[in-house]
């Protein structure tokens, strides 16, 4: 199996997070900088995640509250 770039190996996680109900419905997600302290990432590597999650139809993000898991997701 070819390797994964970071955002790919962290979008991963947090969608598993997210559907194992870690974040339930209606939760907010960890901040950019939050996201980028736990994972050791850059802002860059956040902002592509935080995107990916939202293609994927699990997130929604309200602009200055941050991103939320959709209650449908």
């Amino acid at each position: 199996m070819p390797p994964q770039y970071t955002y790919q190996r962290v979008a991963e996680d947090m969608t598993d997070r997210i559907k194992s109900g870690e974040f339930p419905p209606g939760s907010r997600l960890p901040s950019r900088a939050e996201l980028c302290e736990q994972y050791q990432v850059s802002s860059f590597v956040a902002d592509r995640v935080f995107l990916i999650l939202k293609m994927q139809g699990l997130t929604e993000s309200l602009p200055g509250a941050g991103v939320y898991v959709k209650e449908n997701g």
